[in-house]
Order: structure tokens, then C-alpha cells, then sequence
């Protein structure tokens, strides 16, 4: 089984909104089956989920302290992905989980302060060893703060060339326990996030692979 983590110290970037959707992607892609763990206080994922009409994905809870017991019970369980939720601001709690990843997935906004906020979460994933890329949410159309923000991330780590755009079908798709795919399996949004789903596959199978051959 595999562990995404969503991380980030700067809260509103995404972070819930992107774990259940990349949990429903995972799913329709026919890479399932992908767990949720909502490790975040505030309990916005579980609420999400507790909406949902869908069976799948699964929701686990699960404690701080008994993460890494809970992950070995999905990976009996058959789980391909666990797909994770971590709170912002706690650097302790996102360290714990972080050293369970085999992926750390950012999410930024592309605004000067979110791209400022970004280092703390970066050093986290480098002091743990593990594999990290970003992915832009919340980004305008065409702007140019989108591209400067590429380009700044790409200096420091790999960067998701799928960008999630600052459209209303991400929100309100969540009000009802829904992700864009499912809610305009058609649209603009559903399309980055079957192509979020892909880069985010690809990354974890190139590491699995980095590993074995440094072994």
C-alpha cells in the first residue's frame, strides 16, 4: 500500500478538498481501493465523508499515535492507497505523519505568501528523507502568478505540471459529500484531477523504483 500525505503549514490551500478528491480519482481510475485518514482536529475530511452517498472511498480513523499500526491494518486490508489529511500549523503532527509517506504532496497558492510559507513543510519532507512534490491550487486563469510560481517552486523540488484552477465546482462539490469528477465528470476540474491522479501515480512508482535500484 501506498501513502500520500497532503501537507502544508499554510491553512486554506486545498489540503481537504485535494485528499478526497484524490481518493475518488484513485478509485475511477481503477487503481483502487484508496482509504481515507483524517488526522486533522477540525475533522473537515470525516464531515466530507460522512455526506458522501458513495461507499468508496473507505474513511479510517485513526490517532496520532496509532497511524502507523492503523496503516499496516489497510495494508492486510488489501488498500492500495491511503490517501492522508494533516492539520496546518502543527509542525510536530505533520512530522509524525510525514514519516509514514511514501509521497508528500504540497499544495500552494500561487500568492507571495503562500510561496514564503512553503519552506517550513519542504524541510519537514527533507529531514524524513522523503519524496515530496507541489501541486498549485486555487490558481486564476492565465495569470502570470501562476507561471512565476512554477517556476519558483521548480527550484526547490518537483513541481505537478496539473494545476487545480480557482473554480467554484471544487467547493461546492465537497458541500454535499461529492468531488468535481463526480459532480461534472466532463468539466475543466475533472480533468485535473484525472491528470493529478496520473502525475501523483507516476511519482510514487519512479520512487518505488529509485529505491529498489539504490538497494
Amino acid at each position: 500500500m501506498k501513502v500520500i500525505v497532503l501537507a502544508s503549514q499554510k491553512g486554506g490551500v486545498g489540503k481537504t478538498t485535494l485528499t478526497g478528491n484524490l481518493a475518488v480519482a484513485a478509485d475511477l481510475a481503477g487503481d483502487g481501493p484508496a482509504v481515507l485518514i483524517d488526522t486533522d482536529p477540525q475533522g473537515s475530511l470525516s464531515a466530507w465523508w460522512n455526506a458522501r452517498e458513495a461507499d468508496s472511498p473507505a474513511l479510517a480513523p485513526a490517532t496520532l499515535s496509532g497511524l502507523k499500526d492503523k496503516l499496516k491494518a489497510l495494508e492486510a486490508a488489501s488498500f492500495a492507497y491511503a490517501v492522508v489529511d494533516t492539520p496546518p500549523a502543527i509542525t510536530d503532527a505533520i512530522r509524525a505523519v510525514v514519516a509514514l509517506a511514501d509521497l508528500v504532496l504540497i499544495p500552494v497558492k500561487p500568492s507571495p505568501h503562500d510561496l514564503r510559507a512553503v519552506g517550513r513543510t519542504v524541510e519537514i519532507a527533507r529531514e524524513g528523507g522523503k519524496e515530496f512534490c507541489f501541486v498549485l491550487t486555487q490558481a486564476k486563469g492565465n495569470a502570470l502568478l501562476t507561471v512565476q510560481a512554477m517556476a519558483a517552486l521548480s527550484e526547490h523540488g518537483v513541481v505537478s505540471p496539473a494545476v487545480m484552477h480557482d473554480r467554484v465546482d471544487y467547493a461546492s462539490s465537497m458541500t454535499d459529500g461529492r468531488t468535481v469528477q463526480e459532480s461534472d465528470p466532463k468539466g475543466r476540474s475533472a480533468a485535473e484531477m484525472v491528470a493529478l491522479w496520473k502525475f501523483v501515480k507516476a511519482r510514487l512508482h519512479e520512487s518505488t523504483h529509485a529505491r529498489k535500484a539504490a538497494a
